[in-house]
C-alpha cells in the first residue's frame, strides 16, 4: 500500500498565465502538494535513530519532486568529533539526506513499490557552504530519469537561508 494515500493532501491551483513562469515550473492542474510527517516518512523508509535525516517533506509532486526539510541540531552525535569546538554537519550526511527525501519520490513510483533503494552513484557534487547547528537544511530533488525499472537519477539541491549549500546528481537501484 502506498502512503500516499494517507498524506494531506492540498490542490495546487493552475496559473491563470504562463507570464512570469519559469520554463521548467510545474504548472499542471493534475499536480498535488502531498506533506509527509516523520511518522510517514518512516513509513516509507528504512531509516531509523540517528540515520533518519528528513524531518518533514513540505512539497510533493508525484513521480517529479519532493522538497525534505532537515532542522540540524547540535545534539547530533556526529557533532561531538565533526570538529569540537566547531560544529560542521559532515558532507556524506548531507547527501545522505538529499537521498532519503529522493526515496520518498522513489518509493511512491508504482514500478518500484515495495522496493529498497540503494545508492547507485553521485556525480556533479559540490558543496557551497557550511552547514551548522541552527541551520534548517532545505533539499529539493528532482526525477531525472528511470531506467529498465531498476534504476534512477535524480538532480538535488540543499539550501540553507535560500543560500546553496550543495548540489549534485545523485543515482539509485533498487533491490528487491
Amino acid at each position: 500500500m502506498s502512503i500516499l494515500r494517507e498524506a494531506i493532501t492540498i490542490d495546487v491551483p493552475a496559473p491563470t498565465s504562463s507570464e512570469n513562469q519559469p520554463d521548467n515550473a510545474i504548472a499542471s492542474t493534475s499536480d498535488n502538494k502531498v506533506i509527509f510527517s516523520v511518522e510517514e516518512i518512516q513509513k516509507l523508509l528504512p531509516h531509523r535513530y540517528p540515520f533518519a535525516l528528513v524531518d518533514r517533506i513540505i512539497e510533493y509532486v508525484p513521480g517529479k519532486r519532493a522538497v525534505g526539510l532537515k532542522n540540524v541540531t547540535f545534539n547530533e552525535p556526529h557533532f561531538q568529533g565533526h570538529f569540537p569546538g566547531r560544529p560542521i554537519m559532515p558532507g556524506v550526511l548531507i547527501i545522505e539526506a538529499m537521498a532519503q527525501v529522493g526515496g520518498v519520490v522513489m518509493t511512491q513510483l508504482p514500478e518500484f513499490e515495495g522496493g529498497l533503494f540503494l545508492f547507485a552513484g553521485i556525480d556533479k557534487v559540490r558543496f557551497r557552504r557550511e552547514v551548522i547547528p541552527g541551520d534548517q537544511l532545505v533539499m529539493t530533488l528532482e526525477l531525472l530519469w528511470v531506467k529498465q525499472r531498476r534504476f534512477g537519477k535524480m538532480q538535488g539541491r540543499a539550501e540553507v537561508d535560500g543560500q546553496l549549500a550543495t548540489e549534485g546528481e545523485l543515482m539509485f537501484s533498487v533491490a528487491k
